[in-house]
């Protein structure tokens, strides 16, 4: 991708939209924009640079919180026009602290970045981790737990207790989730597979 394959009949100053996407969870984290050379610095760097419209000069995002915001990939939109860049965030992405600029629920496309986690513990296997445990007794006691917890919200399911339900489900994902990083599958795979499906 060059910055010269943008349209920039349609783009003001010369500055290309960007929207800022985290690359785990999928939540949109905020907009900038860049010029040539912002867009330059950022392939060259891996930390994603705008160009400030109220300053008027380059700023990478982080460069004085250490809140960097790490390129993973980038799309151009249909028209050339804007630019969609999936990052890592190093911290908060809003200089107010929050996850992001826009106030969308800190939750969102929590299962992503617990699926991370999940997989973060099957390297370090840290000691005193239920993960860890999981993991060390193998697939067997892990299918089991997977078991047990379906068996848990079928339950709290027919007996319409709702808020128990929340609780046994979100059991059954988390150890569903260890038993997919057992089996080498994530949650791209499963995507996939119901996309194909559909």
């Amino acid at each position: 991708m060059n910055f010269d394959d943008f349209n920039f009949s349609k783009l003001a100053d010369s500055l290309l939209p960007v929207i800022v996407q985290d690359a785990v969870t999928l939540k949109v984290l905020m907009l900038g924009y860049m010029n040539r050379e912002a867009f330059d610095r950022t392939i060259a760097t891996g930390h994603v640079t705008f160009w400030s419209r109220t300053r008027r000069q380059l700023w990478t995002k982080g460069e004085t919180s250490g809140h960097f915001l790490e390129l993973v990939e980038m799309y151009p939109d249909c028209d050339s026009d804007a630019l969609l860049v999936k990052a890592n965030p190093i911290g908060p992405t809003c200089h107010r602290g929050t996850t992001s600029c826009f106030d969308t629920p800190d939750s969102e496309g929590f299962i992503r970045r617990l699926e991370q986690i999940v997989a973060q513990r099957k390297q370090d296997m840290p000691e005193n981790s239920y993960t860890t445990k999981l993991f060390i007794k193998g697939v067997k006691a892990i299918s089991k737990k997977v078991g047990e917890e379906a068996s848990e919200a079928i339950i709290e399911a027919v007996d319409g207790n709702r808020s128990r339900f929340i609780y046994e489900a979100g059991d059954l994902i988390f150890h569903l989730l260890v038993l997919c990083r057992q089996m080498g599958v994530s949650l791209s795979d499963l995507e996939s597979e119901l996309s194909f499906r559909h």
